[in-house]
């Protein structure tokens, strides 16, 4: 990840984004992939699940397809600059439980460019299968921003839009630290510096090192609780400062983290679906 990081970091200077341009057609496959049961902890741990469960938390098969979407956005043939690219949004559907003990399959891809109001957005789309059926799979929305044309020309914000949803029912204010990133990154392998430091954070523009979007929206879900079979959508709306307070509030399939108080900066914005029972494999 470190060296995907550095050559990304290189490459930015010399990428020119645009919705038209060309970008990295085949995936990146890997067969046969087993859980690392000790990262696997680990990453329960700092997020909030329940320990030693034996299916991989919703949120998981992100972390591992995240260095092979890495490998994608840090070639020289994606458009988009890794400096400064942000992740906006990520949907995700679990189709059936997923048992931490059994081989996957996985594969990632660019699934094309898209004119945004700020610049132009890749959309990433990761699959997990087992027994050659997909049983996971998810796009996440990454957006690298530059000057665009007049309002009439651009997309819509990825999500739905920028309008934000009303107050939800408080469940938990959370505390957090500021090793939360450090602690996230070495779970997961994404030592972005932004996450890490508050000096490596301020070369960046950031006050002070700030969480993980994914998991910030994985901390949720874990509060929130997901059925077996489930599709869930998340907005990042605004980088969460390490250390700092979050209110977690949610009603039904909805859910949020903000700020604390009244006027609290909406961070993440969300909701969880379920989806009909899996049939039993034939």
């Amino acid at each position: 990840m470190g060296l995907l990081l550095a050559r990304g970091a290189l490459l930015s200077p010399f990428k020119r984004p645009r919705a038209d341009a060309g970008h990295p057609r085949e995936p990146v496959v890997l067969p046969g992939l087993r859980i690392d049961q000790t990262r696997l902890a680990a990453y329960e741990r700092v997020c909030g699940f329940a320990p030693g469960d034996d299916g991989l938390p919703v949120t998981y098969p992100h972390v591992l397809g995240f260095p092979s979407a890495m490998r994608l956005m840090s070639r020289r043939d994606f458009p988009l600059p890794l400096l400064g690219l942000v992740h906006t949004s990520i949907d995700v559907t679990r189709h059936t439980a997923l048992p931490a003990t059994e081989p996957y399959d996985l594969a990632v891809h660019v699934e094309g460019l898209a004119p945004h109001r700020r610049g132009t957005q890749a959309t990433v789309v990761t699959v997990l299968r087992s027994g050659g059926q997909a049983v996971w799979e998810s796009r996440s929305t990454y957006l690298a921003r530059h000057r665009t044309g007049p309002p009439a020309e651009r997309s819509p914000s990825p999500g739905g839009g920028d309008a934000e949803e009303g107050a939800l029912p408080v469940v938990d204010e959370w505390r957090l630290s500021g090793d939360v990133g450090r602690r996230y990154g070495a779970a997961s392998g994404d030592r972005n510096p932004i996450h890490l430091h508050p000096l490596t954070a301020r070369l960046f523009g950031f006050p002070r090192a700030i969480a993980h979007g994914m998991w910030t929206v994985a901390r949720c879900l874990a509060a929130h609780g997901t059925p077996e079979a489930v599709r869930v959508h998340a907005d990042f709306r605004a980088p969460v400062l390490l250390p700092g307070t979050v209110v977690f509030a949610a009603d039904g399939g909805r859910f949020t983290l903000r700020g604390p108080g009244d006027g609290g900066r909406l961070h993440v914005s969300g909701r969880v679906e379920r989806l009909p029972a899996p049939r039993a494999r034939a």
